[in-house]
């Protein structure tokens, strides 16, 4: 409200103290309706943390849904000889292994070369490399004027090219040296034709340094030849990496701590958002403190519904139906209780039939499906708590609204003000005008016949 310096100053009055006592009287209807704003604003900041719990929840509730959860093996091996990872497919059990063999893959080298500077074709050519395995020849493109580095160099830059090439110094020159990508025999290097390449007789001593050759061991007893040493189809479910000749013993055991893990924050993440939610709708009798979404309807609805869900058995399916069947319970607060012992002993007697009550025959007939359902609702856009947030917002722009039209009054009415308490300050200074000038008249009248009478005597 913008003040009138001078109103006032005809009067006397304090009439712009006035003026200040009124603005502030009308804008104090203003307040009920910003705590009513602020309150939807509480309220949809309720609402965000309950989502927030809603969602750890749900997050929680599919890792459960995860077949491969109660399918999870470990593996531990005594020797050296190998290392080893097991999948879902792999079965429980001991495998002796023994290594006579790695594979290695085949490697050539070159004539010596006195020097690197030495050209070894005039004329472009190309360099044919020959393999045990004819699918891995390939031809190499070589320019004219190349030296030995530019051979390798164009070697290493050919992607089909299944060799990597070195130039190697052995003290008394140099020469081309290849090795196979690959290891097993099939990948054994046979000849590079560096006759038909080479401009002059230099390269024509090709020595084979080493042949390839595949690895070779026994797995129970059972011999098994690879090309390589990553292994992966001797033992179903199990990648074998061979380290070094030797003895070693795999032992694959059905591993319970990821399903453990995963019933555990699924607890745990629950008990979050039973916690929120009460915490969200509590009354503080001591201190008269209520919560920001006391009474309300959606969190009604969101503990009504998952409740049920939680309570409620596994209607046809084999095993376990009921959570308190694996020793999971809902207590009197409504919080899950865990009995530990109860459920290890559960996971340890038959996971897959403990990962057949939360995941089902697929992903919506189990518990944590059923709830994953239920949670989608919940969390979608014409959900309990979408709707909720919708409904506050709705009431701030209305609220909004009705703020905005009040003070245009206030304005109007303070405007209204302003031009009575200057009218009244206009006619109380004519007022006062009057006032003087009679004074002041009645005071010459009055000097003047006192005077008329001392002249008379």
């Amino acid at each position: 409200m913008a003040s009138i310096s001078s109103l006032g100053i005809g009067s006397g009055l304090d009439l712009n103290g006035l003026l200040d006592q009124l603005y502030a009287a009308e804008r104090s209807k203003l307040e009920p309706i910003g705590q009513q704003i602020e309150t939807q604003q509480v309220k949809i900041s309720a609402y965000g943390e309950l989502k927030g719990a809603l969602s750890a929840f749900q997050d929680a509730t599919q890792a459960l849904n995860e077949t491969t959860l109660y399918q999870s093996l470990s593996t531990s091996i005594s020797g050296d000889a190998v290392q080893a990872a097991a999948n879902g497919e792999a079965s429980p059990g001991r495998y002796d292994i023994s290594v006579d063999t790695l594979a290695t893959a085949g490697s050539i080298a070159t004539q010596r070369v006195d020097s690197l500077d030495t050209v070894l074709t005039e004329d472009d050519s190309e360099l044919n490399l020959t393999f045990a395995n004819a699918d891995l020849n390939q031809r190499v493109a070589i320019e004219a004027g190349s030296t030995l580095q530019d051979v390798r160099d164009a070697i290493n830059a050919d992607p089909e090219a299944a060799v990597n090439a070195s130039v190697i110094n052995d003290g008394s020159g140099y020469r081309l040296a290849l090795m196979s990508k690959q290891t097993g025999s099939d990948a054994t290097l046979l000849d590079t034709d560096f006759a038909e390449m080479a401009s002059d007789a230099t390269l024509t001593d090709v020595t084979i340094e080493q042949a390839g050759q595949n690895a070779a061991f026994t797995v129970n007893g059972i011999s098994v030849e690879s090309a390589s040493n990553q292994v992966d189809d001797a033992i179903q479910g199990v990648a074998l990496d061979l380290q070094s000749t030797g003895q070693s013993s795999l032992l694959v055991e059905q591993d319970t701590q990821p399903a453990r893990e995963g019933i555990d924050n699924f607890i745990s993440a629950y008990n979050e958002l039973k916690s929120t939610a009460g915490r969200l709708t509590a009354f503080n009798g001591a201190d008269g403190q209520a919560g920001e979404l006391i009474g309300d309807s959606a969190v009604r609805t969101i503990e009504s519904r998952l409740r049920s869900d939680l309570g409620n058995g596994l209607v046809g399916e084999e095993g376990h139906q009921r959570l308190d069947e694996i020793g999971i319970a809902l207590a009197v607060d409504g919080r899950l209780e865990l009995d530990e012992q109860k459920l290890d002993a559960a996971l340890a007697e038959n996971p897959e039939a403990v990962g057949a009550f939360f995941s089902g025959a697929d992903e919506a007939n189990g518990l944590a499906g059923r709830l994953d359902a239920t949670l989608s609702q919940l969390l979608d856009e014409e959900g309990a708590l979408e709707s909720a947030v919708a409904g506050a917002e709705n009431r701030i722009e209305s609220l909004g609204d009705r703020y905005v039209r009040m003070e245009q009054r206030i304005d109007t009415s303070i405007a209204h003000y302003q031009t009575q308490f200057s009218q009244l300050d206009a006619m109380m200074a004519q007022m006062n005008q009057t006032s003087a000038y009679l004074t002041q008249q009645l005071g010459m009248l009055d000097a003047q016949m006192g005077g008329g009478g001392m002249s008379g005597q």
